[in-house]
């Protein structure tokens, strides 16, 4: 029997899974990350190398817990964090460390890109606006700020493309990563030329980029003595991790609509034909579908709102797990989930890494509104999970305004996990949320993906059919979703109404 193995370079760790064909698990693993660095607010960091090490550790790991040799493996998918700005040398050295995609330094490049080029040139050069997020304005500001590093950059790759580097010694990417680097043609799936001139890029830095079930190299023998991967196994292009995520749940059709709660939160849809905001509050970018395209709305500090809350003010929590075992998120949702819907009144802005949708702003800021003295701990951590979910609920709503239709919304990433999490989001979203098989997420895609390859598959979409089923299907209940729709009425006037006292709050 083939097995396939899908990588997923996450911000906080390397997951490695191992599928069957019919999309049973067999083996995982991670190898956890050194937390980002967050030298300035705003700024945030990683070293490309302990990808590489988190990477190898997950192999073997996973390998091991499904008792399978590296022979076993019929093909590897890679998956990962978008965005972020990985610089190598001519001799393949990495230059400094990478500006991952939560990182917010470069709005003054943003504003350069978008006077130069020219707002509505940019929708229809890329297909989505200059924001921070993206990689092209992390490579601007290492031009201006770091002109001695920039002037040796021979090549730039995206993080699941620096694993694959070592994996494979190719410099390759694919169509749903290089879509949110703000250098690629969307609609016309390829690097775009009038981009790379207006920049005044070197094309040749790009790597070349593959639709994303396609083969793009090969494991060296190097790469299998340090993985235990063998000589010669197939790795396809994979995704950036929301469309390998959305692969993994089956968003490989119209209609269906995938809500991923990481350490950000991610709402995406699939598109037949690429689909544009005039205002540029959604990314439009190519699916791992080839051929498809995908639309998707972005919550900077999803997950990364309860991390905060759990390493801050959470030491009671920390505790009570590590003296019991259990996990401290599902301790914080046991308190929030004694609190009524709507937490009494009480908001959370999910701000804290600046915010993409809908507010395309670097320097949002987070934090509660609506405290009164009759407000427990209890009801702060409830409207975490509330404003979480009302952040991505302003996704949905611009997907309505686009006519993109919306029939369920299929729950993934660490925030599926919990009941509370689901319940809240049915409720708040007003949709059917299903959950599947699987939580494994962008992994779980990366291997389907290499099954394409591999020709395990005959397409993304049988993929699908073959290897995901529905676990449970969870509605909205009437009576809390009227009670939520009140309150995000509030929540989405609230931030515009104090946009200009949250940037005279920045310190840059």
């Amino acid at each position: 029997m083939p097995f396939l193995m899908g990588i997923d370079v996450g911000t906080t760790g390397t997951r490695a899974v191992i599928v069957r064909p019919d999309g049973h698990v067999v083996g995982a693993a991670t190898g956890d990350h050194q937390p980002m660095r967050m030298a300035k607010p705003g700024w945030a960091e990683q070293d490309p190398e302990d990808w590489w090490q988190a990477t190898i550790r997950a192999v073997r790991a996973a390998l091991e817990k499904a008792a399978l040799k590296g022979a076993d493996i019929a093909a590897v998918g890679l998956s990962g964090q978008m965005h972020g700005v990985v610089l190598l040398d001519n001799a393949r050295v990495v230059l400094r460390p990478s500006l991952i995609w939560c990182d917010q330094r470069s709005q003054a490049q943003c504003d350069w890109i978008t006077q130069k080029v020219g707002a509505k040139r940019l929708i229809q050069y890329v297909s989505n606006p200059a924001l921070t997020g993206f990689s092209a304005p992390k490579i601007l500001w290492v031009r201006e700020h770091e002109p001695k590093i920039f002037d040796r950059a021979a090549h730039f790759l995206l993080p699941k493309d620096y694993v694959r580097l070592h994996l494979t010694g190719e410099f390759a990417t694919d169509v749903s990563d290089a879509s949110g680097t703000l250098l690629f043609d969307v609609t016309h799936r390829r690097w775009s030329r009038e981009m790379i001139a207006a920049l005044d890029f070197q094309a040749k830095i790009l790597p070349r980029a593959y639709e994303s079930p396609e083969v793009a190299g090969e494991i060296t023998r190097e790469t299998a003595l340090a993985t235990g991967l063998a000589t010669g196994t197939p790795v396809v292009a994979g995704a950036g991790d929301q469309a390998a995520s959305a692969v993994g749940n089956g968003i490989v059709l119209p209609g269906l609509t995938s809500a991923t709660l990481g350490t950000s939160g991610v709402i995406f849809t699939y598109t037949d034909e690429p689909k544009l905001d005039p205002r540029g509050r959604i990314h439009t970018f190519c699916h791992a579908v080839p051929g498809k395209w995908h639309v998707m709305g972005v919550t900077q500090g999803a997950g990364l709102s309860l991390r905060w809350f759990r390493d801050q003010l959470g030491a009671t929590e920390a505790r009570s797990a590590e003296r019991t075992g259990q996990d401290a998120y599902d301790l914080l949702a046991r308190q929030a989930a004694t609190v009524p819907p709507g937490s009494g009144g009480l908001l959370w802005l999910p701000y804290l890494m600046g915010e993409r949708t809908p507010h395309l702003d670097a320097q949002a800021r987070g934090g509660w509104f609506g405290l009164t003295a009759a407000h427990t701990r209890a009801h702060l951590i409830r409207a975490i999970f509330e404003g979480v979910a009302f952040s991505l609920r302003d996704s949905l709503e611009i997907f309505k305004d686009l006519s993109i239709p919306v029939e369920e919304v299929r729950a993934s990433g660490g925030g599926s996990r919990s009941f509370l999490w689901r319940e809240i989001q049915a409720d708040i979203y007003a949709k059917p949320l299903v959950t599947l098989g699987t939580s494994e997420g962008s992994a779980f895609g990366a291997a389907l993906l290499a099954g394409v390859g591999a020709k395990v598959y005959s397409s993304v979409e049988e993929s699908a059919r073959q290897a995901i089923e529905v676990r449970e299907r969870m509605f909205p209940v009437p009576e809390r979703a009227a009670i939520y729709n009140q309150q995000y009425q509030v929540y989405r006037n609230f931030y515009p109404a104090v946009r200009e006292l949250s940037h005279q709050l920045s310190v840059g």
